[in-house]
């Protein structure tokens, strides 16, 4: 790519030197057609080779000039699902649960009614309906639109690949090309998240049967037994929504090249914390053999989350006062802190440097 850059020896006014990139057949190819040169770079996912300023040029040029509208009015799209998940999912629920302790207070109320408070009564009842069915049309519009478009895309895409027999090997499994790029795996588990929701919307279990004549609301029996596991299902979702919004990072050279780079050091954080698994199941079966009567290692389970949370710095430091108790447990505490602190953030460090 150097060779594709003529630099002058002379300057012009005595500031500057003109320079010529020669990116032709990096936009074009032999035919007139889009050259598939840009996409070769992006699988080859080298931070360098994405930051050389030849490549810096044409990909900005390509992106400013033909990729950046069409790409733009797809993910306004997206932008807008996420914000009305994220309004049904997590702003409306914290509105509603300040609501519903103001309703606590006005049904204290009612059981001492005056005259002239019957108004205030009704607006906050009032006001507690609204945000249920703001809440029930968003998620309404996300399983219709959004789930909806998912089921379309991933239907006809398997269907296509499966007519045209493009397959991959995954392990001993073989899978529909498409799932080779990470974007549609994640589209299609986000897809299977919404799905899951969909099955135990605790609105849809709850329907009919809430007391006190609220709509579309999630306190009965069914709703409460299904609340944990569809909010676990929303948590994922959501983060796999805000995964897929890595997207927009395509807005700067800079920023992407900097994705790219974290995903190539992901592999190294993986290793780390295998690396600490390993020293933090030892040290927890190691204490466990010791005479030792402190609460927080009593057992290997509980000694196994007492040295993860002194790894990630979450043991409190009265908790560290009390293993002076037990001179030998303290030694041992000590040298997990050494290998698991010092020893490997540092090695951690230096591999994301060599990765880097």
């Amino acid at each position: 790519l150097d060779g594709l850059v003529w630099r002058s020896r002379t300057t012009e006014g005595g500031l500057r030197r003109r320079v010529n990139y020669y990116i032709k057949h990096l936009v074009v190819d032999s035919n007139g057609e889009f050259s598939p040169a840009i996409e070769w770079i992006t699988e080859a996912r080298d931070p360098k080779l994405v930051c050389h300023p030849v490549v810096a040029m044409v990909t900005d040029m390509v992106w400013s000039r033909v990729a950046f509208r069409s790409f733009l009015f797809g993910k306004t799209w997206f932008l807008f699902t996420l914000c009305v998940f994220v309004l049904s999912q997590s702003v409306l629920k914290d509105v509603e649960h300040d609501m519903a302790a103001s309703q606590a207070a006005t049904d204290q109320a009612e059981q001492r009614l005056v005259a002239g408070q019957e108004d205030v009564v009704v607006q906050a009842e009032n006001h507690v309906q609204s945000i249920r069915i703001a809440i029930f049309a968003c998620r309404c519009f996300i399983y219709v639109f959004c789930l909806g478009e998912g089921l379309a895309y991933h239907a006809k895409r398997t269907l296509r690949d499966c007519r045209n027999r493009d397959f991959v090997r995954f392990k001993y499994a073989r899978i529909p090309e498409y799932f080779s790029k990470w974007q549609d795996t994640t589209s299609f588990f986000l897809m299977l998240s919404l799905f899951l929701m969909l099955c135990m919307e605790p609105i849809f279990h709850c329907a009919g049967k809430t007391d006190g004549g609220v709509i579309f609301g999630e306190d009965c029996a069914a709703g409460q037994d299904l609340l944990f596991t569809y909010s676990v299902m929303s948590t994922l979702a959501t983060l796999l929504f805000f995964l897929l919004l890595t997207d927009l990072s395509v807005f700067s050279t800079r920023v992407s090249a900097f994705v790219l780079c974290c995903g190539r050091v992901v592999s190294e954080v993986l290793l780390f914390l295998f690396g600490l698994t390993f020293f933090v199941v030892a040290f927890a079966c190691a204490v466990c053999t010791l005479e030792q009567d402190n609460p927080d290692f009593d057992g290997v389970a509980m000694s196994f989350l007492q040295l993860f949370k002194i790894s990630f710095g979450m043991f409190s430091g009265e908790r560290y006062d009390q293993l002076e108790e037990s001179p030998a447990l303290l030694a041992a505490i000590v040298i997990f802190v050494i290998v698991s602190i010092i020893f490997l953030t540092n090695l951690l460090i230096a591999q994301l440097n060599c990765a880097y």
